[in-house]
């Protein structure tokens, strides 16, 4: 099997299938070459599966093209963003039990939203194209951030805790969340 070897400070060994199908492992650094091919033989089903799944969502989308927004959609889009945002940021905040800083609105082609240290918070105006829970599921996201900045299991349960069904949002936007990312222009 092909794959793209990453080595990095890290302790454990990962396997990742990129949008185009290509297999990248993420490995520890001073790890032995036959203890990488030992695991990914071990995970050559997982792998052949998940790679098969990417490599079928590439092509219904590349045989249903998505037409990117113009210029005055996308700013008519941030607007509305930035106040549906805010009123979700205003509403979440005193449940999760945080303050925050200043709300950006970006239009990104990676990223649904950020939290800086600072306490700033920066959402994609695409999300207003998702369902409200999953909008929902964001804010909630980038405000426990707040608490824990890093993605623990103390954090995943202060998710959860404000929103127990996070999880259908998460998923979501993994099946659908490329689509809308596409609406950007290259």
């Amino acid at each position: 099997m092909e794959y793209e070897l990453i080595r990095s400070r890290r302790k454990t060994l990962a396997v990742e299938i990129r949008p185009d199908g290509q297999v990248l492992v993420r490995a520890p650094l001073r790890l032995p070459r036959r203890e990488i091919e030992r695991f990914l033989m071990e995970k050559s089903d997982w792998i052949r599966v998940h790679r098969a799944k990417v490599l079928q969502r590439r092509a219904q989308e590349e045989a249903n093209p998505v037409s990117s927004l113009t210029k005055e959609q996308l700013r008519t889009l941030k607007k509305r963003a930035a106040a549906a945002i805010s009123e979700r940021v205003e509403y979440f905040a005193p449940i999760v039990g945080v303050t925050y800083g200043n709300i950006t609105i970006r239009s990104q082609k990676t990223r649904w939203g950020s939290c800086s240290a600072s306490g700033n918070l920066n959402f994609n105006c695409l999300i207003l194209l998702a369902p409200p829970e999953v909008l929902d599921y964001v804010v909630v996201h980038e405000l426990c951030h707040r608490k824990q900045m890093n993605h623990s299991p103390l954090f995943w349960a202060e998710v959860e805790r404000v929103l127990p069904d996070y999880k259908a949002s998460v998923r979501w936007l993994k099946q659908n969340g490329r689509r809308l990312m596409h609406l950007i222009g290259a």
